[in-house]
């Protein structure tokens, strides 16, 4: 049996409580105050998340572009240097190998995020495909921490540790700056729904630099934030999780993620089998639905129409901002018109649910 692995914040999440679950080979914090509370917390507040399982992989050299452009279905000539692009990555039979945000370091160098339990797979799939190219790759995950801050008062908090102008990064760009001294990557992206930054530096100044977030944040109402709250969190915002509303069975025109699929692109992996798709018709999409009867939709949970199996439910909670039960699901594509009803199977019982909008939750704007 292989171990379990350990960000380097582990002796922390300890310290503070938490609860540690096996989550993608790692052991890391479900929860500390409570699922709800932290949630409501980064909604209201600030929430403090470790993502250091997260992986990283620099793509350097001549071929840099060449190589990223062919793996990802988005268009990296759209991006400048300091921009952050999201972007599925398919096999060539248009399913989702991982989805991936690539930071613009130079026009030969480009910084890969890469969902924790891909990192290896997606790593090797990098390799296999630079094969004739002058480019250089490294998976550096086992060098980088990763920190997020989500929250409303996430930029007053962070501002405090560092000369950086947060203010003056914009959604989904990064700057380099020193927090606490230590040199770091900062970007304003995160996978909340809520404004927030995500930061990258060296394993060494992990704990120091968490506790100091900590003790400044107190005050302004941060508080840590385990994976639980993390899933309600991004499932309000209707942002995806990889195995779930996409895999390599599902892919990103299923998924939703068209706007991500850059059709008219000369090339990339998985372009022919999503342009056939395009072309023929989804027979099937991932929808939102709220619960009509009483009862938590939970991932794989069968969607019935008429006693027949029509999808499954990919992701399903209680959303705490909202005080309704909600989900996503893939259902076949005449079921997917807003207001449609069928019912989820929870423990062989039919409840009612309707199709809705997306994303459930949108963010307050501050003005």
């Amino acid at each position: 049996m292989t171990s379990l692995k350990r960000t380097p914040l582990y002796e922390a999440h300890v310290k503070a409580g938490a609860k540690i679950v096996e989550f993608g080979g790692w052991e890391m914090p479900i929860q500390y105050a409570g699922i709800i509370e932290e949630h409501k917390t980064c909604r209201t507040m600030a929430g403090l998340f470790d993502v250091s399982h997260m992986g990283e992989i620099d793509v350097k050299g001549p071929d840099a572009f060449k190589l990223v452009n062919r793996l990802i279905t988005n268009d990296l000539a759209k991006i400048q240097i300091k921009q952050i692009l999201y972007s599925p990555m398919c096999y060539e039979n248009g399913g989702v190998v991982d989805d991936l945000l690539v930071y613009k370091m130079a026009d030969d160098h480009y910084y890969i995020v890469v969902n924790a339990s891909n990192t290896d797979k997606d790593y090797a799939w990098f390799v296999e495909n630079a094969k004739n190219l002058d480019v250089k790759l490294e998976n550096i995950s086992a060098k980088t921490v990763q920190i997020a801050i989500q929250g409303p008062k996430a930029e007053g908090i962070l501002q405090q540790l560092t000369e950086c102008d947060l203010s003056k990064i914009k959604y989904y760009w990064f700057d380099y700056g020193k927090l606490g001294g230590v040199d770091s990557i900062i970007s304003r992206t995160g996978y909340t729904g809520e404004d927030g930054f995500e930061i990258y530096f060296s394993p060494e100044a992990a704990i120091r630099i968490w506790d100091k977030l900590i003790d400044i944040g107190r005050e302004a109402g941060l508080a840590p934030v385990g994976l639980g709250a993390r899933d309600t969190l991004r499932l309000e915002a209707r942002l995806p999780l990889y195995g779930h509303e996409m895999s390599s069975e599902i892919s990103p025109l299923e998924a939703g993620l068209g706007i991500f699929v850059k059709l008219g692109k000369e090339y990339f992996i998985g372009k022919d089998a999503l342009v056939k798709q395009e072309q023929e018709g989804l027979s099937r999409k991932v929808i939102g639905f709220e619960m009509v009867g009483r009862g938590i939709p939970r991932s794989e949970y069968p969607i019935i129409k008429n006693g027949v199996k029509i999808g499954w439910v990919t992701s399903g909670s209680y959303a705490p901002s909202l005080n309704k039960n909600i989900g996503l699901g893939i259902v076949k594509a005449e079921y997917t018109a807003l207001d449609t009803e069928f019912e989820i199977d929870i423990r062989g019982k039919g409840v009612t649910a309707k199709v809705i909008k997306t994303p459930f939750y949108y963010k307050k704007e501050e003005k």
